[in-house]
């Protein structure tokens, strides 16, 4: 997996992926991570890279020289995305699709953003990590870049991790606890020190449904709505099933008698 990053800022990208367990992938080869200074194509005394807007505003764009200057002379790897608020929205199913190819490169804009032209004719497409507005793109790709390294075969300790997470199933990440047993009279369910494996995945399926019916109905909404197995978890592990009948999917209707 090869991903690049261009930006003004790199000591900025470079010590955040030099750390963690990105830090210990690039440090074995199992990912290759990349970053470029666009002012390394600025072709002033002053390196810039910046310029007033054409038809005025306020703020600064860049130049679309230096940046096409700072990609053409690495030839990154591609698609090459663009971060802006207005690109696809990233979500782990993009994670995924980005994690399923050889690899990627990310363009961070800054000031008021970019000269068009690079948008037109320089990226292959453009990504935005929600809907608000940062001042830069820097954040943003560290946001893609972890959230797809971590997919990647080697660099989680253990792969699993990645498979039992949050939106690995459309679902919220079921609560998690360790020791001591008893916290300040706070006790770790009973059901997790039962050593009975099954009861446990159970138990964790039911507070994944209950978790994201309470959060982000929208995502149960998204699955299908709930299916008489799940609504079954959540009855046997005294869990509320969420009144709104369109929750319940309609691939499996449910066969209960009304009360």
């Amino acid at each position: 997996m090869k991903i690049e990053v261009f930006t003004i800022f790199p000591n900025l990208v470079e010590g955040y992926l030099s750390e963690s367990l990105i830090g210990k992938a690039r440090t074995t080869g199992v990912i290759d991570v990349r970053v470029h200074d666009l002012r390394s194509a600025a072709t002033d005394p002053h390196r810039s890279v910046d310029d007033s807007p054409f038809g005025g505003g306020a703020g600064m764009v860049l130049m679309a020289e230096p940046v096409f200057g700072a990609v053409e002379k690495v030839e990154p790897a591609r698609p090459l995305f663009l971060l802006t608020p207005g690109g696809r929205r990233f979500d782990q199913s993009v994670a995924h699709e980005l994690a399923d190819g050889g690899g990627f490169s990310l363009l961070c804009g800054r000031y008021e953003g970019v000269d068009q032209r690079v948008a037109d004719h320089l990226v292959d497409g453009e990504l935005s990590i929600g809907d608000f507005v940062l001042a830069g793109g820097e954040a943003a790709a560290l946001v893609v870049i972890e959230a797809v390294a971590r997919l990647v075969p080697g660099v989680l300790g253990n792969q699993a991790s990645a498979e039992d997470e949050s939106f690995s199933d459309g679902l919220l990440e079921y609560p998690q606890y360790t020791r001591p047993a008893t916290f300040r009279d706070w006790a770790v369910p009973e059901v997790l020190l039962s050593g009975d494996h099954g009861r446990i995945a159970r138990w964790r399926r039911a507070q994944a449904l209950a978790r994201t019916l309470q959060r982000r109905p929208d995502l149960i909404e998204a699955r299908g709505g709930l299916t008489e197995s799940e609504e079954a978890d959540l009855r046997e592990f005294g869990e509320i099933i969420y009144p709104d009948s369109s929750l319940r999917s309609a691939q499996e209707p449910s066969r209960h008698e009304p009360d």
